[in-house]
């Protein structure tokens, strides 16, 4: 069986890659919307009214609410490639900790572990 792409057992490094190539996969032969789709994700991330760091923070909080580890790590790591300092991110944790309540707190240990492991890199 596959396992989740959020193991603690794998490095960022190895999300990354088993990622891209899952999108690869999703990708080869896909229809016209589901292109659109993955076009307008990449577009909506990009600098406008809002700067780059503060929409990744922005579908950070949102992924903590909606309990998606695979999208909390992305923007964790999106997060840190937009600079993004620690206090900011911690910021943004506790608004996504006021809004989904409790139920958040395990993906938010993950999240800061997961922050804490690139800031050492």
């Amino acid at each position: 069986m596959h396992q989740p792409a959020f193991s603690f057992d794998s490095t960022i490094e190895q999300w990354q890659d088993e990622r891209s190539a899952l999108n690869e996969i999703v990708l080869d032969g896909a229809n016209l919307e589901l292109k659109r789709f993955f076009s307008l994700d990449a577009q909506t991330y990009r600098p406008g009214a809002l700067d780059g760091g503060t929409k990744e923070l922005l579908g950070l909080v949102a992924s903590m609410v909606l309990r998606c580890d695979d999208c909390i790590l992305y923007h964790t790591i999106r997060c840190h490639e937009e600079t993004i300092t620690t206090e900011q991110y911690r910021e943004a944790c506790n608004i996504a900790l006021i809004v989904g309540g409790s139920i958040i707190i395990p993906h938010l240990r993950r999240a800061l572990a997961r922050w804490k492991e690139l800031e050492e890199a």
